[in-house]
């Protein structure tokens, strides 16, 4: 019986990098790789941060033209995703930031123009209540950016990719234990931000 190969782990990486050398010199297909090859998997992390699917597209959608107009500046330092998500946190850190501004905006502008605006102003709800939680939303994604790179990618794909301790164990290529440890920090260094922004709120 012949043994089985067991799957090469810098397989994907040599891939993506041979990729990314072609799209660099011009080949546009070898970029449509990428995209086709990352685009489900960053609408779900997208997802997780920007709950309108719609806006979440159009945030997945401006993630990959920032990265292929910034390509030169990938190094391979680290591994293609792991660059593409940093692009795509950032992208949508700044899409819920505009809207928490929007819809303050529109707070004052009700508040300012008299009866004419409260309806609809109403009919959102509470914009002072929705506004303190796109701000702390905003402040999550920064103190997770802050992480050290072996918590944050733990945190990441445990917290916004939804992954398992074994699945994560398997990608970040260490045991079980370590992942809990990565984890465990990391939610308890983002929570030490958060409380010390936003005094006596409770980040479960």
């Amino acid at each position: 019986m012949s043994a089985v190969s067991q799957p090469d782990p810098s397989r994907d990486l040599n891939n993506d990098q041979l990729l990314v050398d072609r799209a660099k010199s011009g080949d546009r297909h070898a970029f449509d790789l990428l995209v086709l090859k990352y685009q489900s998997r960053l609408l779900s992390l997208v997802t997780r941060l920007v709950s309108n699917p719609s806006d979440a597209l159009d945030v997945v959608q401006e993630t990959f033209v920032k990265a292929y107009r910034s390509l030169d500046s990938f190094r391979g330092d680290s591994a293609f995703y792991t660059w593409l998500y940093r692009i795509a946190v950032n992208t949508a850190k700044n899409y819920v930031a505009s809207m928490a501004k929007a819809k303050a905006d529109i707070s004052m502008d009700a508040l300012v123009g008299g009866t004419d605006h409260l309806p609809s102003f109403q009919d959102m709800g509470s914009p002072d209540q929705q506004s303190s939680t796109d701000q702390l939303q905003v402040a999550i994604l920064d103190a997770i950016e802050q992480l050290p790179e072996e918590l944050r990618e733990a945190l990441t794909l445990r917290e916004l990719e939804g992954m398992s301790y074994e699945e994560i164990a398997d990608r970040m290529q260490c045991p079980i234990g370590t992942v809990r440890s990565r984890i465990f920090r990391a939610r308890e260094s983002v929570v030490t931000q958060i409380q010390a922004k936003f005094p006596g709120t409770y980040v479960s």
